[in-house]
């Protein structure tokens, strides 16, 4: 395997981490311990807010502080690295204040890197197509924050409120080393200053600067050699090295300025590509494997939990549901409503799941996921249990009262290779069939394709529970960019307007079920299980616990884990 090493002498900034002037290791960490991950995730750039790819992502939760992360839809705020205040409601002003956080060279993080991080959120370094000198851009752009140097704080002034305030604001890399790269300054303050007179100015020049290092000077190349600025972490590890030419092999160790709330427990994690057969290799080449359920490897997950190997479930961040094509044979409400009615979500779940039945946690939210904070509420507020998920009395007489003839053909699509669409689908046609319907089978083997062609009555198929106001916007908007149905509803879209701008958590749960029952009125959506992922670790490691979401996000948490030596 070809090691990428990093270039000198700006290595020297890493390894200085070895010598005994440098800051000892957290005490939380064990010397000798090591886990290695099967990780399917990909490590090309330093700067995830430009490519925010999985695998940058992943590697960016753990070497990138900040002021919080969202934990079951909502935000849990890290007062270890700062604190996020509303100062005022009109205009709309929020303080981003610094604790005293440090990047792993020693420079501390100040207001001129959040700064940085503020005219990248901006738009200042979007694409070379966006040019930061257009006198229209300057009239119409955001006013540039009020910066505390002192403090370590800068004031945010937002054109309205905005839902994502606590963290609208985040430090993807250093302020220093923009500078020290943009304009070739060898001193941090002096990189720093320069990076805050270029935006607080409106330097056309400097902005431009600024802008290809932002974009470009972070990527991680195949077979070139790495910067070590450019592995500056300000979270619990640092990148000790890139191991393959793909960024699929990637070393984590400790970082030694960190002194969050959780520190690093173990020494070294790698993380190495799964393999065809993870699950053969965990205990042996691999410590930690994360991968979907499936017929064929349960039994050998089975005789890994029989040996105490951990064996842990989670949502991947889909649900899977039976969505409706309001046109055609459903393009009535009732008759919505009533092929709902007549289809058992239970059975559909359990045919689905097989053997992994204890893995799928049912739902009734195409918005909310189980087991969060607001679920109950929307739950509760969106009248999907007495509309849609109390099963009929009488399917057959309700089908006839939507005027829908016995014996209609319902063209239902779903991913031929897929276990649970193929097992659901059995389970919707035998119920279906019972209130008259005729369920055909449109299945596929390029399933994408098929559900772009819109020639379907149904559909059934994971989707992405949405996390901001705009991925709602963009699966249920009104010609939303990925709208599941196609469904249109002003009501809803003004709902979505204004759930974007609540800033307070309760009443952005209230808003979110309004949001719901649109969708729940509509009669476009049965919400059926939320899809798992499986996570199986090794004896002699803890503190793992599988994320909702992208598995590449399983490293996340990584400051957690312990290992034996």
């Amino acid at each position: 395997m070809r090691r990428r090493h990093i270039r000198a002498p700006l290595a020297l900034l890493l390894a200085a981490s070895l010598t005994a002037c440098a800051p000892a290791l957290p005490e939380t960490v064990v010397p000798g311990t090591e886990i290695t991950v099967g990780w399917a995730g990909a490590f090309t750039s330093a700067n995830a807010a430009a490519s925010p790819t999985s695998g940058n992502i992943a590697i960016a939760e753990t070497i990138r502080g900040g002021f919080g992360d969202v934990v079951d839809g909502e935000f849990v705020a890290d007062e270890s690295f700062g604190i996020v205040t509303i100062v005022e409601d009109d205009p709309f002003t929020v303080r981003y204040d610094l604790a005293e956080p440090a990047w792993s060279d020693g420079i501390p993080l100040d207001a001129a890197d959040l700064l940085l991080g503020w005219a990248a959120a901006s738009g200042y370094f979007d694409s070379e197509d966006e040019s930061v000198d257009s006198e229209a851009e300057a009239d119409a752009g955001p006013t540039v924050p009020a910066v505390d140097e002192f403090a370590r704080a800068i004031d945010v002034t937002f054109e309205r409120p905005d839902i994502g305030w606590q963290q609208a604001i985040t430090v993807p890399v250093p302020a220093h080393v923009i500078g020290r790269r943009a304009f070739g300054t060898d001193d941090a303050m002096e990189a720093k200053q320069a990076v805050i007179r270029a935006i607080q100015d409106d330097d056309r020049s400097a902005l431009e600067a600024i802008s290809e290092v932002w974009r470009k000077g972070f990527e991680i190349s195949g077979g070139e050699e790495i910067g070590a600025d450019l592995l500056l972490s300000s979270g619990s590890f640092v990148v000790g090295e890139v191991g393959d030419e793909e960024g699929q092999s990637v070393t984590l160790v400790p970082n030694p300025s960190f002194r969050g709330t959780v520190t690093p427990k173990v020494a070294r994690i790698e993380l190495v590509p799964p393999g065809d057969q993870p699950i053969a290799e965990v205990g042996t080449r691999l410590d930690v494997a994360i991968l979907s359920p499936t017929t064929a490897n349960r039994g050998p997950i089975r005789e890994l939990e029989r040996k105490d190997f951990t064996v842990n479930t989670s949502p991947d961040g889909t649900a899977w549901a039976l969505l409706l094509n309001p046109a055609g044979t459903f393009v009535s409400q009732p008759a919505r409503v009533a092929f709902i009615r007549a289809a058992s979500p239970a059975a559909m779940v359990e045919r689905g799941s097989g053997l992994w039945a204890s893995a799928y946690t049912g739902t009734t939210s195409m918005l909310s996921p189980p087991g969060s904070r607001g679920y109950d509420i929307v739950n509760e507020d969106s009248g999907f249990a007495v509309a849609l998920g109390t099963p009929s009395d009488d399917a057959a007489r309700e089908r006839e009262a939507a005027g829908v003839a016995a014996g209609s053909a319902v063209c239902v699509l779903y991913d031929r290779a897929s276990e649970f669409a193929t097992g659901a689908f059995s389970a919707l046609r035998e119920a279906a069939a019972e209130a008259g319907w005729n369920v055909v089978d449109c299945s596929s083997d390029d399933f994408q394709a098929a559900l772009s062609r819109r020639t379907w009555d149904a559909v059934i198929a994971r989707a992405s529970i949405p996390q901001t106001p705009e991925q709602i916007a963009a699966q249920w908007g009104s010609g939303g960019a990925a709208s599941l149905t196609g469904n249109a509803d002003a009501e809803r879209d003004e709902l979505i307007a204004r759930y974007a701008q609540t800033t307070d958590v309760y009443e952005a749960r209230e808003v979110l079920a309004q949001i719901e029952a649109t969708i729940v009125q509509a009669a476009v959506a049965l919400p059926l299980a939320v899809n798992p992922l499986v996570t199986v670790i090794d004896r002699g490691v803890t503190g793992v616990a599988t994320p909702g979401g992208d598995a590449a996000l399983l490293i996340g948490g990584a400051a957690q884990w312990e290992a034996t030596p």
